[in-house]
């Protein structure tokens, strides 16, 4: 039986892996990841907001006259995104903030951007109706996130091992990104499956 996290329970979690927590995404970007990033938020523009930034690993590759938003949940994540906005040049506030519950008013965004989250959640599909809630009606919400992978023996190692690698971090890597992007009431108009179809790229609105 899968065990699930409370928000609380996954604050906690990130308020003590925050210190390793960049040694982890540098393995990330070694992986391919730093492609990923980029190919996705050169889309981004306008009034940016980021949920679940992390320690703020996108923040390199936001193009120039965007203007970011960024919240997180746990502040020792927070902490360690405020000392990158220091060396990159967009224009970026970091608030904590629950990205199941913005604090931001309806259609307060052009784009919305979350990455490597939606495995996290406790409520993914809340999250994602949030994110919908808040981007204009024009805009694009843009999302890099990993799931089940489409090879039949990974995806099968991921089941098994599902609850052995979420008490770690809270990560559900066998969840289905796309589906629940639907799910969340979201019109996928770009979809792209790389890594053994693990990490999908999908921009919504």
């Amino acid at each position: 039986m899968t065990t699930k996290y409370t928000t609380e329970e996954i604050k906690r979690k990130y308020n003590d892996f925050a210190s390793i927590y960049s040694t982890m995404e540098r393995v990330q970007e070694l992986l391919g990841l730093r492609k990923l990033r980029q190919r996705l938020l050169q889309r981004a523009s306008g009034e940016v907001l980021e949920v679940a930034c992390g320690t703020g690993a996108n923040f390199p590759y936001y193009p120039q006259g965007c203007a970011v938003t960024a919240v997180d949940l746990s502040p020792a994540m927070v902490k360690i995104a405020e000392q990158r906005t220091k060396t990159v040049a967009s224009n970026i506030n970091i608030q904590l903030m629950d990205a199941e519950q913005l604090a931001f008013p309806e259609k307060s965004f052009d784009t919305v951007v979350s990455t490597l989250t939606l495995c996290t959640f406790p409520d993914p599909i809340a999250a994602l109706e949030e994110m919908k809630r808040v981007c204009r009606k024009d805009g694009r919400i843009l999302l890099l996130e990993h799931g089940r992978s489409s090879n039949r023996l990974v995806g099968r190692f991921q089941d098994i091992r599902e609850d052995a690698h979420a008490k770690r971090l809270g990560c559900h890597w066998n969840r289905e990104p796309l589906e629940l992007v639907e799910q969340a009431g979201l019109h996928p108009i770009v979809t792209r499956r790389t890594l053994l179809g693990i990490f999908h790229e999908i921009e919504a609105n």
